[in-house]
């Protein structure tokens, strides 16, 4: 099981609100319509900048992946050649409970399709209704894994970022999931010739996610209707909290760097 050691949602809200003017950072919180919460939103607007994504926590269960997001922002790592639009924690009643799912025991990152599902979508899809992002990194964890992996679509504009982020953790000295398999990724075994996987990172066809899943994911979701290139990164949920951290650390970095060095060759 994920060796949960994060501090309380409350403390979690304080933190980024106490981060609000630092470095240009907005922080608010949108109504999730018909339940009694809400989700914070922060902003970084630099003019005439593309916009990066970043969200975290859809699964309550995966709590080190919020907090490695406010760390970045924190100690003002983010890169200022781009504006961003972030989501601290997408599913706070699965964070507060510790549960995967919501407090209507509804799997947010399964609810993104028909204009949302749950509350949860519905508030992300509206803010983000007529936004177009150069880049979208969902924040994960798989207590399951030893080491990190990252989700990246086979279909992305130029080249693919997978190779230097697998390359920074490798660098960094962190653990790569190696995929056996019996590894369970989530997809039927008949799914088999629709993604391909190596030590760290899984490179996937995001038109068959759509019949793969039963609800569409965020990252789906943001491919077809939002970004112009998404990643999905999953830390090791096995390993101690401060390494959690640091692998979502490392590869939100490198991906920026990567966005950089492709939007400014």
């Amino acid at each position: 099981m994920i060796v949960r050691e994060a501090p309380p949602y409350d403390e979690f809200v304080r933190a980024w609100k106490a981060l609000r003017g630092k470095n240009a950072l907005s922080v608010r919180e949108v109504a999730c319509v018909a339940a009694d919460r809400t989700l914070l939103v922060a902003e970084i607007a630099v003019p005439d900048t593309p916009v990066v994504a970043l969200a975290a926590g859809v699964h309550g269960d995966e709590p080190a992946a919020p907090w490695a997001l406010l760390s970045i922002v924190r100690d003002g790592l983010l890169d200022p050649a781009f504006s961003y639009r972030l989501w601290p924690c997408t599913n706070p009643s699965g964070y507060i409970a510790g549960t995967r799912s919501n407090a209507e025991g509804v799997d947010v990152n399964r609810s993104f399709g028909r204009g949302g599902t749950t509350p949860e979508a519905r508030a992300i899809i509206t803010a983000n209704r007529d936004r177009r992002f150069a880049l979208s990194l969902d924040l994960h964890e798989d207590y399951e894994a030893s080491g990190f992996y990252c989700y990246e679509p086979k279909t992305q504009p130029g080249r693919l970022f997978g190779p230097a982020i697998v390359g920074a953790l490798t660098e960094a000295g962190y653990a790569l999931q190696a995929f056996s398999s019996c590894y369970d990724l989530g997809y039927a075994p008949e799914a088999r010739e629709h993604f391909s996987c190596e030590p760290g990172r899984v490179v996937y066809d995001p038109a068959h996610d759509l019949v793969q899943f039963s609800g569409m994911p965020y990252s789906v979701y943001m491919f077809r209707r939002a970004a112009a290139r998404v990643m999905t990164f999953e830390s090791a949920g096995s390993i101690c909290w401060e390494d959690r951290i640091a692998m979502h650390r490392v590869a939100v970095l490198t991906a920026l760097k990567e966005l950089r060095n492709l939007t400014n060759p």
